[in-house]
């Protein structure tokens, strides 16, 4: 079996093909839209569904692999519901305290304007 390690290697002779770019050599659109001018994800190694769904898919996946007495494997999926459950589980917690810190930031703006009628009024005395 041949091993293709430098398979970026292998079609250098193309470059001299007045229409042939490789990746990151086409400077027609340079128009910079975003930070990331590429328009790819910001993580592509993260998965893009919500940690609910993973638990839900992991989960199954375990029993699919119990059930073809693989128990190796379905610790594995097990394992990796579990991570996704206390991910959830932070990401539960965090909007929580963010839910806290925005009634506290209400209440003091509240306090603070009505301590202003207060001396707006007394001014006006």
């Amino acid at each position: 079996m041949k091993n293709f390690r430098n398979n970026n290697r292998r079609a250098r002779f193309r470059s001299n093909d007045r229409n042939f770019k490789r990746n990151g050599e086409n400077n027609k659109f340079n128009a910079d839209y975003s930070q990331s001018s590429n328009f790819q994800r910001r993580a592509p190694g993260r998965n893009n569904h919500n940690a609910s769904k993973l638990i839900e898919k992991y989960n199954d996946l375990a029993r699919e692999a119990l059930s073809t007495g693989d128990k190796i494997l379905s610790e594995n999926y097990f394992q990796h519901a579990d991570h996704f459950s206390r991910i959830l589980n932070e990401q539960e917690k965090n909007k929580v305290k963010k839910d806290e810190n925005t009634k506290v930031e209400k209440k003091i703006e509240v306090t603070n304007s009505e301590s202003e009628v207060e001396q707006n009024q007394s001014v006006k005395n």
